[in-house]
């Protein structure tokens, strides 16, 4: 027969062991790292280094052509995934252009609009107010009937 469960016979895992994080490294540690293994010279000080802190010797060596290539600045973190094709000035300038092509269409139909209005005006006989030349700008836009029959 079974022995039954007691809060102290009862195995529970601590907290801290429930999961395992991966590891992470500054670039600080890193550095200080590759300072030691560079200083080992004896014969299994290099391993000793590595089982002390816990790293593989490929991450030293993967550490390593990083501050070759790159320098110090190669030890620092990446972020993970593919690299974003825009930055924020593409961005800004992708959304101005949207927004330019958004107005420009409203203006067209606006033109249309108001040419619509003017031949309505033509056809039923109805006057349109009347435009002073000093405020009118561009006297193109009104047909060649509708400035005669104003002036």
């Amino acid at each position: 027969m079974p022995k039954p469960r007691t809060s102290e016979t009862e195995v529970v895992a601590a907290a801290e062991h429930d999961r395992r994080q991966r590891r992470r490294f500054t670039p600080e540690q890193r550095e200080r790292i590759l300072r030691e293994a560079d200083a080992c010279t004896e014969r299994g000080e290099l391993g000793k280094l590595l089982r002390r802190e816990g790293i593989y010797s490929s991450q030293l060596s993967t550490w390593r052509s990083l501050r070759e290539r790159e320098g110090l600045s190669g030890l620092q973190d990446k972020r993970p995934g593919p690299k974003p094709s825009k930055d924020a000035r593409d961005r800004r300038i992708e959304q101005l252009e949207k927004q330019n092509a958004k107005l420009q269409k409203e203006l067209r139909i606006s033109k249309a609009l108001i040419e619509l209005q003017e031949k309505a005006h033509e056809i039923l006989g109805i006057a349109l107010p009347r435009i002073d030349d000093t405020t009118q700008d561009d006297s193109s836009s009104l047909s060649n009937s509708a400035i005669g029959r104003f002036r």
